[in-house]
């Protein structure tokens, strides 16, 4: 996937690339993190030598209660809307601001589970 800026002029001639595509043009496709029985995670090398951890498949969360400010770990039971995407809801897919249902209650998931590795969320007053 290439995610350059080529923000070149063309005054109406043959649109042809200037040069190579470069190293740090470099894009991936999403993660698509989804709810399973199993922690599945793949680590990659990124740019500057750092380390990204996408979280493929989960059943866990770290959810916040603002009312006690204790963070317990519990289980994922669904997806329950996604703003970004409808349809990513439905296909159990879960982005940050993804709202899941857990054992705790309704929460919002605060983290980048396809960059962070880890599903972080607070739990929403009803």
């Amino acid at each position: 996937m290439y995610q350059g800026k080529d923000f070149r002029r063309v005054s109406g001639g043959r649109r042809r690339s200037h040069r190579m595509n470069r190293k740090y043009e470099l894009g991936r496709f999403p993660t698509m993190t989804s709810l399973s029985d199993e922690e599945v995670s793949e680590v990659l090398r990124v740019r500057g030598g750092n380390v990204k951890i996408r979280r493929k498949e989960t059943s866990y969360a770290n959810v916040l209660d603002p009312s006690t400010n204790v963070v317990k770990k519990v289980r994922i039971i669904k997806v329950v809307e996604t703003p970004s995407n409808r349809e990513l809801a439905r296909l159990s897919v879960m982005t940050k601001g993804s709202i899941i249902e857990t054992e705790a209650g309704l929460a919002r998931i605060t983290s980048r589970p396809g960059q962070d590795g880890v599903i972080n969320a607070v739990l929403i007053k009803q």
